[in-house]
């Protein structure tokens, strides 16, 4: 048991920041020697990973589970902040409980926490009192007065049952959370009885007040809709040990060990993944200086409007070079700083500031900077983010205005890792990475998009590390580690012996997925999982294969429509189905119908305009209107269906009527030309489609989940917006709950369900969605490899443990934290 004094207790202290009030502990926890140094950047770096927020003005910092060697013996400091700090957005701290657990000894202490936070007269003493024994006593639990005598029995529960807590430490934090997590996925009400306290099953502060210790007994009791399920499902979470010493790091599945060094090391947040070795340096952008008056307002507005569109010309070209490198979605960002950048009212407002006698620059900087602190001043967190973006958008500018040719960042001509406070989407864009090896800023996140520029890269990069970085001295040989968020920047030689091996051992393993691309996504628990491709044209369809591909799950055939004036012949939709059925020599090929409108437009169709294309005639409901297309394209379909495996999957399917319509157009030309039976599918990408899974089970043999349009449908953003885009994350909750639904409702009518877009191809979104019971996935041909490695990698159990964390979550980047 841990012996708390005085010497551990803060009181009346100040904070400005959150990073500050860290500190402030750490610093106490240091001085009662409890944990080295390095574990206090170990618990800032943590903070920049997951909120320790406990509730009701109390937080509970701690340091990252692979610094635990810095921890010298199990401490707690308490620091009392009586003004309060801001910790998150809504979210004020006014006592600062730092943890360095070492063993379990500290957990009495947490769960005697847990008794104060719906107490709110307790926590206004603690954060008010001049008595350090008054703090010592409730964390002690002293005087906690006694549960009471009896409790609700299991009167009105439809199910019960009584389990053992074998997890080493009994119900702590960590099983607590995996409790929590497993009940909240059910619609069940659930309690848990421990002697005569009661607790309610969904809430983590709740369970952690039951105090239960190892090898005790509870009674898990649940009513209400899929009670019987959430107790099975609740009984296999305690007999798998509630994920006890693994639950922080279950689901991260290393593809090798985890570089450890003897070195020591300065933790960030790992940005992109890979290994670097290189000499440091500091990127600092080239100092802009200019007069503050100019004498002539009209020629500095035209020198304004000049550098706007100088500026507006270069994000094009970078948009372009970057969409033809990496992709549309990583030069989306690009797209959203033209929008900033052609803000009528922002201009303007830069204008207006030149007259009688500022400089364009002096206006222009003006005008960024009040804009940019508009927004750090929402409580949005998305939007108060976008200053980066403005204040990027604004520098551009400002070099056209000031900066001579040539006077750009000047970044050396041999491999280093780089150095900075933070580096915007464009200074990344930039970057050679036969140059750039690396980089570490001392700001940022995983989820920036200089993160994502980062990863299209293939650069190596390690955000949020602290501003220590910045008095690094260049030169100097350094290792970054992008996967676990580490820099290194006095390696031994026995250091980068090791890190040069670290590097050979992940080249060897990519060599290794692509050599083992062939064998099946069996997981170790013996179940399979489908893994095929998209394509887009016949050509596609031997690379597939070529990559591992079991088949094709998703055809475009829109290849056939687009960049023509007329539309294709029978015979040349019959010819090109036919080359793909060849290659593919008997493995399935999912043919797509015509998926035209929304984001797809056809001249030569003569569609009307319409003021949201994505909610109009699009999918299916052009094929409807214009059956000569469909029809033509069906008799191609089943031509070709006489000589390989094929399926027919219509697109864009809302309404059961649309569903039935587009059959009876396939059965009526099935029946003219004698055609093959085929298996019939649809895609769910609207959010009607899920809440009537059960009701096109019984019409379909199969559903394929476009989780691009089921995503923007769900959450209202265009996933092709400038600013909206990076918030359309597939692995939001809601569209994982989506998901999860079609695959209860299949399962009604023993229906299976395929997931075709962009979620399946990352690897996190593969094993969640196996988890969830999707049992086919069609990804990009180049995901293929790594995909099936990671899926062959780990059990059912564990992908099914996972899919319920995610689904527990509340945001996108909780499920990637996961």
């Amino acid at each position: 048991m841990i012996n708390l004094t005085p010497g551990d207790i803060q009181l009346k202290a100040r904070a400005h920041s959150k990073p500050e009030a860290i500190r402030l502990a750490g610093e106490r926890l240091l001085a009662t020697g409890h944990i080295q140094p390095g574990y206090v950047e170990s618990m800032l770096a943590r903070e920049a990973q997951a909120n320790t927020y406990l509730g009701n003005g109390i937080a509970i910092p701690h340091g990252q589970p692979q610094q635990r060697e810095l921890i010298l013996s199990t401490g707690i400091a308490v620091v009392q902040l009586p003004a309060g700090v801001d910790w998150n957005p809504g979210e004020t701290v006014r006592l600062v409980v730092a943890i360095a657990a070492k063993s379990d000894e500290h957990l009495q202490i947490l769960t005697n926490l847990t008794h104060v936070l719906d107490d709110p007269a307790t926590v206004e003493r603690l954060v008010t009192t001049d008595d350090p024994q008054l703090i010592i006593d409730q964390l002690m639990g002293q005087g906690r007065p006694a549960p009471p005598a009896s409790a609700p029995d299991t009167d009105g529960f439809d199910h019960y049952a009584d389990v053992i807590i074998d997890a080493p430490t009994g119900l702590h934090a960590r099983p607590a959370s995996v409790f929590a997590d497993v009940a909240k996925s059910f619609q069940a009400e659930v309690q848990v009885r421990y002697g005569d306290q009661v607790a309610n099953g969904k809430s983590l502060m709740s369970l952690l007040k039951l105090g239960v210790e190892k090898d005790a007994q509870v009674r898990l009791m649940t009513r209400g809709q899929d009670a019987a399920q959430a107790l099975t499902a609740l009984q296999q979470a305690v007999a798998a040990g509630l994920e006890e010493e693994a639950a922080e790091a279950t689901w991260v599945i290393p593809e090798v060990p985890p570089l450890t060094l003897g070195s020591q090391g300065i933790a960030g947040v790992a940005a992109s993944p890979g290994l670097a070795i290189a000499p440091l340096h500091h990127f600092r952008r080239t100092q802009l200086d200019f007069a503050k008056t100019a004498s002539d307002p009209e020629a500095e507005q035209g020198r304004l409007q000049a550098a706007i569109a100088t500026a507006d010309q270069a994000l094009a070209d970078l948009y372009t070079t970057v969409k033809a490198r990496s992709g549309q979605a990583e030069a989306a960002i690009f797209q959203a700083h033209r929008q900033f950048l052609a803000d009528p009212e922002l201009q303007q407002a830069a204008l207006d500031r030149i007259p009688p006698h500022h400089s364009a620059p002096w206006a222009w900087q003006q005008t960024i900077e009040a804009r940019a602190q508009e927004l750090e001043a929402l409580a949005d967190p998305v939007l108060s983010g976008r200053a980066a973006d403005v204040r990027d958008v604004g520098q551009r500018v400002l070099t056209a205005l000031v900066a001579p040719a040539g006077t750009d960042q000047q970044l050396p001509d041999h491999p280093v890792i780089l150095l900075a406070d933070d580096l915007a989407p464009s200074d990344t864009a930039g970057l050679d990475p036969e140059r750039i090896l690396g980089f570490c800023t001392a700001a940022g996140g995983a989820t920036s998009h200089t993160a994502i520029m980062a990863r299209s890269l293939n650069i190596p990069a390690v955000a949020g590390a602290g501003p220590a970085i910045l008095d690094l001295a260049p030169g100097q040989t350094a290792i970054l580690d992008g996967d676990s968020g580490q820099l290194y920047p006095q390696p031994t030689a026995a250091d980068i012996a090791q890190a040069r091996q670290a590097q050979t051992e992940r080249a060897a393993l990519r060599d290794v997925e692509h050599h083992r691309r062939f064998q099946p996504a069996l997981t170790t628990d013996g179940h399979r999982i489908e893994v095929v491709a998209n394509i887009g044209g016949p050509e596609e369809a031997a690379l597939a294969i070529a990559a591992g591909a079991e088949g094709v799950g998703l055809l475009r055939t829109e290849f056939l429509f687009l960049n023509r004036s007329t539309p294709p012949s029978e015979t040349e939709q019959i010819r090109a189905l036919q080359q793909m059925t060849q290659a593919l020599n008997g493995l399935p090929l999912i043919v797509r119908t015509l998926d035209i409108g929304g984001d797809k437009q056809v001249p030569y169709l003569n569609q009307p305009p319409e003021e949201n294309p994505f909610l109009g005639i699009r999918g299916v409901r052009l094929c409807l209107q214009r059956t000569d297309l469909f029809e033509t394209q069906l008799r191609a379909i089943l031509q070709a269906a006489h000589q390989g495996y094929i399926r027919v999957m219509f697109p864009m399917i809302a309404t059961l009527e649309d569903l039935r319509a587009a059959k009876a157009v396939l059965a009526s030309v099935r029946d003219a030309i004698a055609g093959p039976p085929v298996e019939i599918g649809m895609m769910v990408e609207v959010p009607s489609a899920v809440l009537l899974a059960a009701e096109f089970a019984q019409e379909v043999d199969f559903f394929s989940v476009g989780t691009n349009d089921l995503t923007q449908y769900l959450l209202a953003m265009d996933r092709g917006h400038p600013t909206l885009a990076k918030q359309a994350d597939a692995l939001h909750p809601a569209v994982l709950r989506a998901i999860h639904q079609t695959v209860q409702g299949a399962a009604t009518a023993g229906k299976w369900v395929g997931v075709c877009g962009g979620l399946a191809g990352d690897p996190l979104g593969a094993s969640i969605l196996a988890g969830l019971g999707v049992q086919e996935l069609s990804l990009d041909v180049p995901s293929i490899p790594q995909v099936k490695a990671r899926l062959r990698s780990t059990s059912m159990a564990n992908l099914r443990r996972l899919a319920q964390q995610a689904l527990a979550c509340g945001t996108a980047e909780e499920v990637r934290q996961l």
